[in-house]
Formats: C-alpha cells, sequence, structure tokens
C-alpha cells in the first residue's frame, strides 16, 4: 500500500501565489508517473499537471506557463507552484502517483485525501 499526503493548500488572492507539495510514503518499490488533479466545485476532476520519473511534464492547457510541477525522487514528493492565480483554479486538488509495491507486481495509480486552495478577493 502507498499514501499520498498533500499540503499547502489554502486562500490566496487573485494574482499570488501558493506551493502544493505531496509525500509518498509506504511500501513503495518505484514511482513512475506523479501529478495533480483538481475538482472545482460542482465540476469534474480534471488533470492539472503531471511529471515522469525523469522530469519530463506536461500541463492542462489551463495552466500552461502559470503552474510548475516538478519532483523530489529521492524523497517521494512531488510539488505544484502556482502562479498568478485565477478564481477559476479554485478547487480541491488531489496528488497522484503511478506506483508499484515490489518488483513482481503491476503499477497502480494511488490518491492523496486532498487540499483545498480557494482563490478569492
Amino acid at each position: 500500500q502507498v499514501q499520498l499526503v498533500e499540503s499547502g493548500g489554502g486562500l490566496v488572492q487573485p494574482g499570488g501565489s501558493l506551493r502544493l507539495s505531496c509525500a509518498a510514503s509506504g511500501n513503495i518499490f518505484s514511482i513512475d508517473h506523479m501529478g495533480w488533479y483538481r475538482q472545482p466545485p460542482g465540476k469534474q476532476r480534471e488533470l492539472v499537471a503531471a511529471i515522469t520519473n525523469d522530469g519530463r511534464p506536461n500541463y492542462a492547457d489551463s495552466v500552461k506557463n502559470r503552474f510548475t510541477i516538478s519532483r523530489d525522487n529521492a524523497k517521494n514528493t512531488v510539488a505544484l507552484q502556482m502562479n498568478s492565480l485565477k478564481p477559476e483554479d479554485t478547487a480541491v486538488y488531489y496528488c497522484n502517483a503511478e506506483a508499484r509495491i515490489s518488483r513482481f507486481t503491476t503499477y497502480r495509480d494511488y490518491w492523496g485525501q486532498g487540499t483545498q486552495v480557494t482563490v478569492s478577493s
């Protein structure tokens, strides 16, 4: 089993910045992709950003040039730096990791509990 814990959410004004962090722990043999998803109020969950094991990122069009995803493989963490925040960025943000618990098992998706990000003046 793998556990993911997010931190760094909160209230920020439009145009401000916030940094989210996620730490993976438990029976981790290896982690491939990691990413961030979000679910705005009354809307479906959507991919925000993802990053490969070797550090190659991809972003949703809505956050390109504003958000930056990064990871630290030694610490099993992934972060999301959010700049120029807009009210429409308000959502619960979830950490995701594709991991396996042994060399004999396949990769599976694991999820954090979510952290609230509110962008409002």
